[in-house]
């Protein structure tokens, strides 16, 4: 079943990219406490992903922090390793955390799969944004198969 408004987010355990490497990282410890805006994309390194949603986030993140945000999150089922070259060749600093779910655990525990093994990717995440305050899901969004409208930046700060 898919997270929704009013449920709270699975308290998984991921791998976060950081400048000194990969380190774990409990969604719990992530969302305690604060509002955070928690955007997901099918993969590192892919057209969207790169040229829009990654980038539209970093561009929004002063916006988001003054309605309250005080984490902006991008996840991808890929390895830390993988975040933290696509974070390099981004040029991301602090405006958004890199969390890889290698495993696909917060995004089976999200029901937000999305199977890919047809075309070769195998399993990853939908496109999606939510915001949580405190670890409770106050919005949600996940886009229909091949758009991007409802998970950006823009939609994410109109919803605050």
């Amino acid at each position: 079943m898919t997270i929704k408004v009013g449920d709270s987010m699975p308290a998984v355990k991921i791998m976060q990219a950081t400048a000194e490497g990969p380190k774990e990282a409990a969604i719990a410890e992530i969302f305690a406490g604060k509002t955070v805006v928690l955007f997901g994309v099918p993969g590192a390194f892919t057209p969207t992903c790169s040229a829009k949603h990654l980038p539209g986030f970093v561009q929004h993140a002063a916006a988001l922090k003054a309605k309250g945000v005080d984490v902006i999150a991008c996840m991808s089922v890929n390895d830390a390793f993988v975040m933290g070259a696509w974070g390099k060749d981004q040029g991301i600093t602090d405006e958004v955390m890199l969390l890889a779910d290698g495993s696909a655990d917060l995004t089976k525990a999200m029901g937000l799969e999305l199977d890919l093994v047809a075309r070769g990717l195998g399993l990853r995440c939908q496109r999606f944004a939510l915001v949580a305050k405190d670890g409770k899901v106050t919005h949600v969004a996940v886009e229909a198969a091949g758009a991007f409208e409802v998970s950006k930046a823009e939609a994410v700060l109109a919803a605050l």
